[in-house]
């Protein structure tokens, strides 16, 4: 595995650069500027500590074989990518689960990140569990940045354990209908036309809920429905051709999302926070985290 070391002599100290993940979502945020050095991130699981329900891994690692090892304890991390994304590139889009009512979203998975900034040097962010971090969490902010704040490296990433079981359900039941029904379902979605529920814990909790929402009209299903990838930002229309989550307002659709608005303040405290962090602008040039 690559040290981080190796990686900031990649990244350098003068000249523009990017890290190149899987580019799964590499058009979102805008185009780079041409001349942009790409680099590649650390790959490999580094620590597993099941009975601390953390994992330390490098950016660059694919996230289904990150996945796929945690399985073995029976584990999981609550990020979602397109087939073959990093848990770097998952981070830096901020792509968080249609399961993210239940299991929490991209910017509660991460704890710890091992950077490098803009002046070539590392740095940490976060800490390895919860009760270590104090000051500001900029992890938070490096979540859904794009990499215009800093190039990450190694990451500790809370896991949450699997479900013994879950379930899909779809009919004609509304939200209300569901949530009376069921306590903290994992994912609720609609087409416009029928909604989909997403059932998962216990194997006795599941059976008890199915039934009360067969009796709200609600039928399994044999298999999921196709959810497309997540848009960025909220909104109480459903897509064209794709779905909404009823209890978080978030899009899923294969079309080009129309431009979000945003406020003024937002903006200028976004450009202030940049200015800190990459004063000449080389990381990233060209993206910008509110251009969907």
């Amino acid at each position: 595995m690559k040290s981080m070391e190796e990686f900031a002599q990649e990244v350098g100290v003068d000249s523009l650069v990017t890290v190149r993940g899987a580019g799964t979502r590499w058009g979102i945020g805008g185009s780079l500027l041409a001349g942009v050095k790409e680099v590649s991130a650390p790959i490999g699981v580094v620590n597993v500590q099941p009975e601390e329900m953390i994992v330390e891994v490098g950016a660059g690692t694919k996230l289904d074989v990150l996945q796929q090892e945690l399985s073995e304890f029976n584990q999981e991390v609550a990020l979602a990518g397109l087939p073959g994304s990093t848990v770097g590139g998952s981070l830096a889009v901020g792509s968080s689960s249609y399961r993210r009512a239940r299991i929490g979203t991209a910017a509660d998975v991460l704890l710890q990140a091992v950077c490098v900034g803009a002046d070539g040097k590392q740095f940490v962010a976060g800490g390895p569990t919860v009760k270590n971090v104090t000051g500001y969490d900029i992890c938070k902010l490096l979540v859904s940045s794009l990499g215009t704040l800093a190039l990450i490296g190694v990451v500790t990433l809370r896991t949450r354990p699997k479900p013994e079981r879950e379930t899909w359900l779809t009919g004609g039941a509304s939200l209300k209908e569901v949530t009376n029904c069921c306590y903290r379902p994992a994912s609720v979605l609609t087409d416009g036309s029928k909604t989909f529920v997403l059932l998962e814990g216990y194997a006795e909790d599941i059976e008890k809920e199915s039934k009360s929402l067969k009796s709200v009209g609600m039928l399994p299903m044999d298999t999921a429905p196709y959810i497309p990838p997540a848009v960025k930002g909220n909104s109480k229309e459903v897509p064209k051709g794709g779905l909404l989550d009823l209890q978080t307002g978030i899009q899923y659709s294969t079309q080009p999302s129309q431009q979000k608005q945003v406020p003024e303040s937002i903006k200028e405290l976004s450009k202030r926070i940049k200015s800190n962090f990459d004063p000449t602008g080389r990381l990233n040039p060209g993206r910008d985290p509110y251009l969907l």
